[in-house]
């Protein structure tokens, strides 16, 4: 068993009975939507709110109940991948994936949400992989890479299949924004965020409850603020 498998069966523990979930995207988020999916089929009744259509053609395939936000504008909790995860303060980078705005809407509509990676994407400071990804409208988008640049970030056209730009499944394009190293880019969130064709930001501050670490023979359990990692050593 993989370190990602391993993470996401622990995190898959944390479903119950009766859950309303949310299921998030990426290729971690897609072994964990695979584990729940053997809970269906072994009896555990969920509903599921994913993040992206892949998520939802997944989740259907595997028998698992679909709804929307309308439907439960309130979640349990919801299971995701990160491209980053940051030491202590558990902040993410999420979005190199592409479904940055659903992750984020469901995230927030989430009493918990419980994060899914290897250790490969343990950091000591954010933004220590490279760039943050930006949800744009793709109207004008030059014009909003211009506003970006002049707050100081390198702003790069994310592109598709056949090079032409990747568009999200709401309709919008990402820019992959690059930075000066030796920077707080939490610190720049705020202003990123308010930058008009900005639809949203791939930082996910103060939202996580739990990372759940996989390793070579066990996994880790990380949680804000707790200096030392509760340790599950158990092999799985």
């Amino acid at each position: 068993m993989g370190e990602k498998e391993r993470a996401a069966e622990s995190a898959a523990e944390l479903v119950k009975n009766g859950m309303v979930i949310g299921l998030g995207s990426g290729s971690t988020a897609e072994i964990a939507i695979r584990i729940l999916g053997e809970k269906v089929k072994n009896g555990v009744q969920i509903t599921a709110v994913p993040t992206s259509r892949k998520s939802e053609m997944l989740a259907h395939a595997l028998g698992i109940r679909l709804a929307t936000l309308e439907d439960y504008p309130a979640l349990d909790l919801t299971i995701d991948g990160a491209d980053e995860v940051e030491l202590g303060s558990l902040n993410l980078i999420k979005g190199r994936g592409g479904a940055l705005l659903r992750e984020k809407i469901v995230a927030s509509s989430s009493r918990q949400l419980i994060i899914v990676v290897d250790e490969s994407k343990i950091v000591n400071k954010l933004g220590s992989h490279g760039e943050v990804p930006v949800e744009i409208v793709s109207f004008g988008w030059q014009s909003t890479a211009h506003r970006l640049e002049k707050l100081g970030w390198k702003p790069m056209l994310r592109s598709g299949p056949g090079g032409a730009p990747f568009v999200t499944d709401g309709g919008h394009f990402i820019l992959d924004c690059s930075f000066e190293k030796g920077i707080s880019i939490q610190s720049r969130a705020a202003r990123l965020h308010d930058t008009v064709g900005v639809v949203e930001h791939g930082m996910f501050l103060g939202m996580t409850t739990e990372v759940h670490v996989g390793g070579t023979n066990s996994v880790r359990v990380l949680r804000k603020d707790v200096d030392n990692a509760q340790d599950q050593s158990s092999p799985r």
